[in-house]
């Protein structure tokens, strides 16, 4: 099965000059906790999730009304295309230790997989539990003797 098949097109995104209350209040109206953060012309640049709002704005005492997107977002995101295999966009989520996964065409945003949207599907819940289990577990220590 394809990506394009489970993933949520319906995508919502902020821009990196967007404030950290947009983002917050985009999170609260649609239900999510994550938005791709996008160029006008719809090139995706980086990510914001809810916990990067209260991590790098709200713990240090940000304020959530003047901090822009690209002061607390995370860049360098990892996407996958449409016609790429579920399977392989689980594995990629597991190795990566992430949740949602953008979906881009040409480097445009045109979706979002995440890990509910691979578990409503009977056909991959086994791959999402275990990209679960994987994500959940706490990073590998560097320089750690075993």
């Amino acid at each position: 099965m394809k990506v394009s098949q489970l993933m949520s097109s319906n995508v919502v995104s902020v821009s990196p000059e967007d404030t950290a209350i947009t983002a917050a209040r985009l999170f609260a109206r649609n239900n999510i906790g994550a938005l791709p953060v996008c160029m006008d012309d719809g090139k995706l640049r980086g990510i914001v999730t809810d916990r990067d709002i209260v991590t790098r704005c709200l713990a240090p005492e940000s304020d959530p009304e003047t901090t822009k997107i690209r002061e607390i977002m995370t860049r360098g995101v990892i996407s996958v295309t449409p016609e790429a295999d579920i399977k392989e966009a689980a594995r990629i989520m597991s190795g990566e230790q992430i949740r949602r996964l953008p979906v881009t065409s040409d480097g445009k945003v045109v979706g979002m997989l995440s890990l509910g949207d691979m578990a409503r599907t009977q056909m991959f819940d086994m791959e999402a539990s275990k990209a679960l289990s994987e994500i959940s577990m706490p990073p590998q220590k560097y320089g750690k003797n075993t």
